[in-house]
């Protein structure tokens, strides 16, 4: 009986003079060891260590896996119909129309329990209590693979190299959340990790004052607007956003798996871990079964970290004394607007001063040596923090949540002509909102606690901030203008086809409808 931290490994061991003879005992066959032998009709013994559940007394539905049936899509012609506060219908009907988003669910078979890859559906935090662990085996190789973005690729292998060389992440002590500087072989900061069992709403939240506000004060803590703990998507589906439009403004984000030893695991996936890894040393043929051997990896979202860059704040007060150039002006009110741009679109509710930045240096002239060459003036913009966006509904409860950059002074300057050229007929063009809905889809479904009905509601209000960002666009509007226009859902009708649950889908047909409810404080 083999002991370590606490966890029993049970080893049947019986001496022999030789190594490698198989003995048949009472009708079992046994093969011998150089240390004892272990009995073939308890083969993997040793993976009940692996099989310790993290949270105990796990309830049958925990266990299970709901399906979902899929939904098949209807083909219909586009048709939109807005109606106002009062229930007229508008006469800008035909300015909404928007793309369709193609759903496809899980299988309605419930999992057997004995399904090894096969996990019961997550709960959100906080509105049902969780038995069974979110850790997942990393037995898909491809993963944490990117065939398109390969030197994504690069950045993650450097990552899981450093870590394996222990040179482990360090967590990030500002925030709410846990968050961690993933660094290279040599030491070098080359990402940021944010954990989704590490969130605020995270059952593993490292920050004890977010444990403390939660469990002393519920009612006040997060966000109505938001679904809780899917920041590390949002992170994600705001580099998308991004990428789709060529804004350039936020740094590559993915969603990948690391495992590390300064991430906050629960004290039994710890003594797990160890119990393996004194068993695979002991015994090393029957170590090989182990799934895992180290900490199980946690599913996050990996931001690549941008160098030379400062909170914005800093660099704006800087600005009010020390004016910027005429050309250097110019270029940052093009890329202020496409930070506009994506925080409407994706409608998001965090974001200060504090959490965009800014690369400013200044114009270089030549030496009288000529042993440096003149360097004109450069300024670049980046998004950050972008994990509480894609909200469900437009604030309306106790905070409006503003966009703290429409009270610069660069708001109140209308749209460039070039950002009209970038942006508007792509977001004027129904086929390429679909690309981004269907985009969103494809990646928000990797997350097991997605609801569909939930994504349904986030992309109604994504429609809204497209339809009226191309407005805006179209009629010259500045940022301040922008955040100014009424609140907009664009929500799809609920169309029934067939006779059975089965054969119910939503239909192509959206409506436009206005939020009449407005949060108590519009300031904050």
């Amino acid at each position: 009986m083999a002991q370590n931290g606490g966890l029993l490994v049970d080893v049947e061991v019986e001496p022999s003079t030789s190594e490698g003879v198989e003995v048949v005992k009472n009708g079992i066959k046994s093969v011998t060891l150089g240390v004892g032998e272990i009995n073939s009709n308890t083969k993997n013994m040793f993976e009940g260590v692996d099989s310790i559940q993290t949270y105990q007394n796990a309830s049958d539905s925990d266990v299970g896996q709901v399906g979902r049936e899929r939904m098949n899509s209807v083909t219909s012609n586009h048709s939109i119909r807005s109606y106002d506060s009062t229930g007229v219908e508008s006469a800008h009907s035909g300015e909404a129309l928007l793309p369709d988003v193609g759903y496809h669910g899980g299988g309605g078979s419930r999992a057997t329990p004995k399904s090894k890859n096969t996990r019961g559906r997550e709960n959100t935090p906080l509105m049902r209590s969780r038995n069974r662990s979110e850790y997942e085996d990393l037995d898909d190789e491809m993963f944490n693979n990117w065939p398109n973005d390969p030197s994504f690729n690069e950045l993650i292998k450097e990552a899981e190299t450093a870590i394996d060389q222990g040179v482990y992440p360090t967590r990030i002590y500002q925030g709410s959340s846990g968050s961690y500087f993933v660094k290279n072989i040599e030491g070098k900061t080359i990402g940021v990790f944010k954990p989704k069992d590490e969130e605020p709403y995270g059952r593993l939240n490292p920050k004890w004052t977010k444990w403390m506000h939660r469990m002393c004060c519920p009612c006040c803590f997060g966000r109505s607007c938001l679904i809780p703990n899917q920041g590390y998507m949002s992170e994600a589906g705001a580099s998308l956003v991004d990428q789709k439009l060529g804004l350039n403004v936020v740094p590559n984000t993915k969603v990948v798996k690391l495992a590390s030893e300064t991430f906050n695991y629960l004290r039994l996936d710890v003594e797990k871990s160890k119990a393996k890894k004194v068993v695979n040393e002991h015994f090393p043929k029957v170590g090989r079964k182990f799934n895992r051997l180290g900490l199980p990896p946690k599913k996050g979202s990996f931001q690549v970290f941008v160098e030379n860059f400062k909170d914005a704040d800093f660099h704006l007060r800087k600005f009010e004394s020390d004016p910027l150039d005429p050309d250097t002006s110019k270029h940052f009110q093009l890329q202020f607007e496409r930070l506009v741009v994506l925080d409407y679109i994706i409608r998001n509710t965090d974001r200060g001063n504090d959490n965009w930045l800014i690369n400013y240096l200044k114009a270089k002239e030549a030496s009288e040596n000529g042993e440096e060459e003149a360097t004109p003036a450069s300024i670049q913009v980046a998004a950050i923090d972008n994990g509480l966006a894609f909200p469900i509904k437009h604030p309306d409860s106790w905070r409006a949540y503003p966009y703290h950059w429409a009270w610069l002074p660069y708001a109140k300057i209308p749209f460039s002509q070039e950002t009209r050229d970038l942006v508007l007929d792509k977001i004027s063009d129904m086929n390429f909102v679909q690309d981004i809905c269907d985009d969103m889809h494809n990646l928000f479904m990797t997350d097991k606690g997605i609801d569909r009905q939930m994504f349904e509601k986030q992309m109604s209000v994504m429609r809204g901030q497209i339809l009226n960002l191309s407005q805006a666009l179209k009629d010259g509007k500045s940022p301040l203008q922008l955040v100014q226009m009424p609140s907009v859902f664009v929500e799809r009708s609920r169309g029934h086809v067939g006779t059975t649950e089965k054969f119910r889908n939503f239909s192509n047909t959206f409506t436009q409808r206005f939020q009449k409810k407005a949060p108590f404080f519009s300031w904050c």
